[in-house]
């Protein structure tokens, strides 16, 4: 595959998997359910995003920049205290059933605590914990990436409403057919409760950081910053807000279409494209040389998804 200017990362084998499909000779996973958070805040240069970087070692997106995320935990379903748009209204906005709401907006508020320390809950439905730290806190937070506590369970024991108000749906992609880890990844955004600060907590993770959005857009368009397709294209859709608020007030108008990769052999060459964002197609060809994009080590400002860190690459 050719190499890239910017900074998108592809694993060098897609071209093989992608011509296995076509010719009938792989069947594609079932994608698992998956959410990650884009959590915001304001500063005095403007918006700004926490991102983290997946170390180098890991087998996929090494080295790529992305959000606190993960897979839907089956015990995800289990009742919680719920504040703020109900089940049913979460259903209805992300066209699927209540229970199934459910469990991505649990997903998407836990796996943020887990990978980032931040906890979007409260003793009520009009308020938020303050502080995350402390030795009670992280052992709850290691039981719950130990699934040696349910999310439902650690909610129950502190007496804690989940805020689902402080949630916006932003964005759905799901990982192409052809590649054998696949999740159907919702993208949400979140203002960073007051008191509370992010960290690393994520052991697939290296790095975090606090930037603006059009500053990591433009790292990746220099290929100093290694993403996946959907983290560079809701950093761009980031761009016009000024704060957290702005942010948050636009999630409701945002299309939530399931933005899936299509891969075409066109006389033997492959065209691979995501509908709607035009800057990842891509044409490659036999002779083309399977090669990643750039290692983005990145500057010293930059450092998310989990692709979503905890397993959700789209």
């Amino acid at each position: 595959m050719s190499s890239t200017t910017n900074g998108q990362w592809y694993p060098p084998e897609w071209p093989d998997r992608i011509r296995a499909l076509a010719n009938g000779e792989l069947t594609p996973a079932e994608p698992r359910r998956a959410a990650t958070v884009l959590l915001l805040r304001d500063g005095s240069g403007g918006l700004a995003v926490h991102m983290l970087r997946r170390r180098a070692s890991m087998a996929f997106a090494g080295g790529a920049y992305a959000y606190p995320g993960g897979s839907v935990d089956p015990r995800d379903e289990r009742p919680v205290a719920w504040a703020g748009p109900s089940r049913a209204q979460w259903a209805v906005r992300m066209g699927v059933d209540p229970a199934t709401a459910q469990t991505i907006v649990c997903a998407a508020v836990r796996e943020t605590f887990e990978e980032a320390g931040v906890l979007l809950a409260g003793t009520s439905a009009d308020t938020v914990v303050a502080d995350t730290t402390g030795e009670d806190w992280e052992r709850d937070r290691a039981a719950l990436v130990a699934h040696e506590l349910s999310f439902a369970d650690f909610l129950g024991r502190r007496g804690l409403v989940l805020r689902s108000d402080l949630l916006g749906a932003w964005a759905r992609w799901i990982t192409p057919e052809f590649e054998p880890r696949r999740y159907d990844t919702w993208f949400f955004v979140a203002a960073l409760p007051e008191g509370q600060r992010t960290r690393n907590a994520s052991t697939e993770a290296d790095r975090t950081v606090w930037i603006r959005p059009e500053e990591a857009a433009a790292g990746y368009d220099r290929g100093e910053l290694l993403m996946m397709p959907p983290t560079i294209a809701t950093l761009r859709g980031l761009q016009p807000y000024a704060t957290a608020a702005d942010a948050l007030a636009a999630a409701e108008a945002q299309d939530l279409t399931p933005v899936l990769a299509r891969a075409r052999l066109v006389n033997g060459a492959i065209e691979l494209s995501w509908p709607g964002h035009d800057e990842f197609t891509k044409h490659i060809t036999q002779n083309d040389a399977a090669t990643s994009a750039p290692e983005g080590g990145g500057p010293d400002g930059p450092s998310g998804s989990p692709g979503p860190s905890g397993g959700t690459p789209t």
